[in-house]
């Protein structure tokens, strides 16, 4: 790939980031005025190690299944990349 289409596909990846947070953002609000229990969860996944936090045990474990999924591809693609590119 060249430089100019990984740049672009950055770009893009971090916009569509923001946008989803955003979303989420509006649709927390737009629950709490109906006065709903609200539940969440999220991770910061620093390097291979997951930092998860929530409201409630059960978001909490689903999240930090998701981010060791995450994870464990991201590590296999790392591999298979530079397998490739060697």
């Amino acid at each position: 790939m060249e430089a100019d289409a990984l740049y672009i596909l950055g770009f893009a990846l971090i916009f569509a980031g923001v946008l989803i947070l955003l979303v989420a953002i509006l649709s927390l609000f737009i629950s709490s005025v109906k006065k709903q229990k609200i539940k969440g969860a999220g991770a910061i996944i620093i390097g291979p190690f997951p930092i998860v936090f929530g409201t409630d045990k059960e978001s909490i474990k689903e999240v930090l299944l998701l981010s060791i999924i995450l994870t464990i591809l991201f590590l296999i693609l790392t591999v298979i990349f530079c397998l490739v590119l060697k």
